[in-house]
């Protein structure tokens, strides 16, 4: 269908059709316009013959097609004797008569774009005034089809900056010289969300959560739209849109009058740029700058983790962030630090520790992966009821921190808002989860190496001492043997060589235990792990413990469940127990009173044994996991030992991926602590 076939509407072609036949005194009017090589029909008055039965004559078998060649009128007194009618022409090969006169319908440029024509069915002669009122009308019919074009030129225009406008990544707003919103545009649209766009921004409820760059709320008067209406041109205003139930979003806006032809201002129009990303990009930079500042300052990550936690906050813009570290051997993840935005208020109570897979922290633990909580005030959302009501707290982000597949603690966040999942916080997050590994990772390979370092000097002097002391006594028996003579020797050999035996029994267990401490260190000594009842373990070493105590002035008790199953060694942990209780007896040297107790803490097994001998200093706990080490007060009161139990025990405690240490005690004596996982790792 042409352009201007479009101009003209059927109804307004019938009317212009019934115009020119009575002005031209004729009973039929037409008006149809040309379409390449064909006319088209729009209008008609009185018509004899059906268009639809002429409707695909070609242009130049038609009188409209000399209308349109001459662009001129064709004025025919008789169709049956005029000899300008084509050949094959309707009217020829209907063997039709009457008369026609047609005139030109022509643009600005003079170009034909259709005919109006007057049709008589019997000859007619038509008059000047014919013409002339035919004319008229074809002049009336070109006016029409200027003023359509001119709404369709209007209209493709008007389409065309629709198609543009949705298409931009800015929101824009335009209203008129009286404030009313009379253009936005779809990206505006879903800038202003699921709310519609007011149609007045003069509204109080319209600019509700509107602040600027310094976070002053924005008046409805100062809407950057008509500030624009007022004359300011704005460039790069800043604007921030809090609630309305998203988190904070960023805007540059720019704003300028629209001005009409004789300079007065008729509207005013914005275009609003979400730079929330941008500014989020930024924040991250900046965020994981002070994180790693954090981290390389502080001597611990307990040190570090109010200042990690408060650079998360402050970039996210949530409220509340924790970390969490694993303690594997309890089985639960303890908090380590925490910190609340400076503008919130309330409490939000952090327990002391989360056992694995409890908590959000301990699920997370468990999943070994991001954890997004939409809402933790719905059901099952890892908080606690109670919690998430008093804290006031909604979306909550929980991120391991892991060195490979080791968990080493949890990262979590929470914000007081509802907040749908974003991929780039999760990656954020992960990544400040990287460094903290990294740094955890850090100072525990520094801490190695400089308990390594201490290790190796101590290691070595003590190696030396202990295996100098029965060296040094074997061969002094050998040198009196060699030297006795044969009275002496009867008389005093089997003395000496008792001696020379018990040291060498002293210096082969030496050499043992120091052959077993590396095949447990190094992996190649056999740890078979398998279900077994702990507590019947603890039974029978304190049976034999107690009955090799017979007539000792030392008391042993013990508090024992009926049963306690772990995946363990029993051999490798009866050893450990033998130790320790052996332990007890030897440093109690004056008699007291053995303790010991089992009982299920969390995901772990804990047993500790306590006796009230000689005890051990402060500074000298941590040194009798090492080898050979002996306490001074054990050397001052010259009781007998190697000093490897502890450093073995510990060894074997590892392997079953559990943890030993001297833990705190009152009064005299010691307490040791040993815990083991439930669960088979």
């Amino acid at each position: 269908m042409s352009a201007h076939g479009e101009a003209i509407s059927s109804s307004a072609g019938d009317h212009l059709a019934g115009l020119i036949a009575r002005a031209a005194h004729a009973p039929s009017g037409l008006v149809h316009f040309v379409d390449g090589e064909v006319l088209r029909f729009y209008g008609g008055h009185g018509l004899q013959i059906r268009w639809e039965d002429v409707r695909d004559t070609q242009l130049r078998d038609s009188l409209a097609g000399l209308v349109v060649a001459g662009c001129q009128p064709l004025v025919i007194n008789d169709l049956a004797t005029d000899p300008r009618v084509p050949a094959n022409s309707p009217i020829r090969q209907r063997g039709l008569g009457g008369a026609y006169l047609g005139q030109p319908i022509c643009d600005e440029s003079g170009a034909v774009l259709g005919i109006c024509c007057a049709l008589d069915t019997e000859p007619h002669e038509w008059s000047d005034d014919d013409v002339a009122a035919v004319g008229a009308a074809a002049q009336l019919g070109t006016l029409l089809i200027t003023e359509q074009r001119g709404r369709q030129e209007v209209d493709r225009q008007r389409r065309f900056l629709d198609a543009v406008l949705d298409n931009l990544h800015d929101g824009v707003t335009a209203c008129d010289a009286d404030g009313r919103i009379v253009l936005v545009n779809a990206r505006m649209q879903r800038l202003w969300g699921s709310a519609r766009v007011p149609d007045d921004l003069a509204d109080e409820a319209a600019v509700a959560g509107l602040t600027d760059g310094d976070g002053l709320p924005i008046k409805p008067g100062d809407v950057a739209l008509f500030r624009a209406l007022r004359g300011e041109r704005l460039r790069n205003e800043e604007m921030v849109l809090q609630g309305r139930g998203r988190g904070t979003r960023y805007y540059l806006i720019d704003a300028q009058p629209i001005l009409g032809p004789g300079g007065e201002t008729v509207g005013a129009v914005q275009a609003v740029q979400d730079v929330t990303r941008r500014r989020r990009n930024e924040r991250f930079r900046t965020c994981e700058l002070a994180v790693v500042t954090a981290l390389a300052a502080a001597p611990t990550i307990e040190a570090a983790g109010p200042r990690v936690l408060e650079a998360v906050v402050g970039t996210l813009g949530w409220t509340h962030a924790e970390l969490w570290l694993v303690d594997d051997d309890a089985g639960v993840v303890r908090s380590a630090a925490s910190w609340n935005s400076p503008s919130w208020q309330s409490d939000i109570a952090v327990p002391a520790e989360l056992p694995y897979g409890t908590g959000l922290a301990g699920r997370a633990w468990q999943a070994g992966k991001p954890l997004w909580i939409r809402d933790v005030g719905q059901p099952q959302s890892l908080i606690s009821p109670e919690t998430a009501e008093s804290s006031r707290l909604h979306t909550a982000l929980a991120i391991p921190v892991r060195n490979g597949l080791e968990p080493l603690g949890v990262l979590t966040a929470f914000a007081d808002t509802v907040e749908d999942p974003e991929d780039e916080l999760v990656a954020l997050m992960s990544g400040i989860s990287a460094h903290i590994a990294q740094f955890i990772e850090r100072r525990l390979v520094e801490d190695l190496q400089r308990q390594l370092i201490r290790t190796k000097n101590e290691y070595l002097a003590l190696v030396g001492h202990e295996l100098r002391t029965p060296l040094t006594s074997i061969a002094a028996y050998t040198e009196l043997l060699r030297d006795a003579d044969p009275e002496t020797l009867v008389a005093e050999g089997p003395r000496l060589l008792e001696v020379v035996d018990r040291n060498a029994t002293q210096l082969r267990h030496i050499i043992n235990e120091l052959l077993e401490l590396s095949a447990l260190d190094t992996g190649h000594a056999a740890v078979q792990l398998s279900p077994i009842d702990l507590a019947e373990v603890v039974r029978e070493s304190v049976q034999c413990t107690r009955a090799a105590v017979t007539g000792e002035p030392v008391s042993i008790v013990d508090e024992l469940p009926g049963a306690l199953v772990l995946p363990g060694d029993r051999r490798r942990l009866r050893q450990v127990l033998d130790n320790l209780l052996g332990n007890a007896v030897k440093y109690s040297p004056d008699g007291g009173r053995i303790a010991v107790r089992l009982r299920t803490v969390g995901r772990a097994a804990e047993l500790s044994i306590s006796d009230t001998g000689i005890g051990v200093s402060q500074e000298e706990r941590e040194k009798m996991f090492t080898g050979l080490y002996r306490t001074s007060r054990a050397r001052d009161r010259a009781i007998p030992g190697t000093g490897l139990g502890l450093t073995l025990s510990r060894a074997v405690v590892q392997r079953h991926h559990g943890s030993i240490e001297l833990s705190e005690h009152e009064g005299p004596g010691t307490t040791v602590l040993v815990r083991l996982p439930l669960d088979a790792r």
